[in-house]
């Protein structure tokens, strides 16, 4: 295994002020016919996203596949409120989206380089040098892609626990036809609720995931805790 890049730090406060919090409050409080109307309301709350993702585009070179499913689900949810297609197509497409990425995840699996390793082993945070000569040593370098290729596998499952779990909040919010005032306050109300319902849990899962690498780094190379961190200035 080789070093990553030095990823972009990215602004997590910001992207949930952008992405979440900003059209939640312009689909739930501003779709009546008094302010901007259901079909303006709808557009103007998902132009924050997607003026947001083509400036990441722009300014950082950020676009890759997963920016890319998240700027057509945004186009896709545009579009069925739009043309005020069925209600079942907005639940089929918020699972389709994370269904997506867990198949690239676990296809992943199959080359040199899974996601998760991409993800977590990052030279910022890890001694990445020292982690690979210790497992070189131990003859622990394969061991360690099988537990990682594990670790990879975590990673899909919690992409099918947002998948089903999106389409059960979609179902269970948003019940009104597309179109209408109530359609766009319950999309808003559902993007709202989609971050303590899923995407906290998957946070959790995804911290979990962490703690198994690092405590298999730790076992494999022989190294302290302390070791495996990258500590220079």
């Amino acid at each position: 295994m080789n070093q990553v890049d030095i990823p972009r730090k990215p602004n997590t406060f910001l992207e949930l002020i952008i992405n979440v919090v900003i059209p939640s409050i312009i689909l739930m409080k501003l779709s009546g016919p008094e302010f901007l109307g259901s079909v303006n309301a709808l557009v103007i709350a998902l132009l924050f996203p997607t003026v947001y993702g083509l400036y990441e585009l722009v300014k950082f070179k950020s676009f890759n596949f997963i920016s890319l499913l998240g700027f057509l689900s945004t186009l896709l949810t545009g579009g069925i409120g739009l043309y005020e297609l069925d209600v079942e197509w907005l639940a089929i497409k918020e699972a389709a989206i994370p269904s997506a990425i867990g198949l690239v995840v676990f296809l992943s699996g199959f080359s040199q380089k899974p996601i998760i390793a991409k993800m977590l082993l990052n030279p910022v945070i890890f001694n990445l040098n020292l982690i690979y000569d210790s497992l070189a040593r131990l003859n622990n370098t394969d061991a360690f892609k099988a537990k990682i290729n594990r670790a990879n596998h975590f990673l899909t499952m919690t992409f099918v626990f947002s998948a089903v779990m999106n389409y059960w909040v979609a179902k269970w919010i948003v019940t009104s036809p597309t179109g209408t005032v109530e359609f766009n306050q319950q999309l808003g109300e559902m993007t709202m609720l989609s971050y303590p319902i899923i995407a906290i849990p998957s946070m959790l899962m995804l911290i979990a995931i962490l703690f198994y690498v690092v405590k298999t780094m730790k076992q494999l190379t022989g190294l302290k805790l302390e070791k495996l961190f990258n500590n220079e200035e």
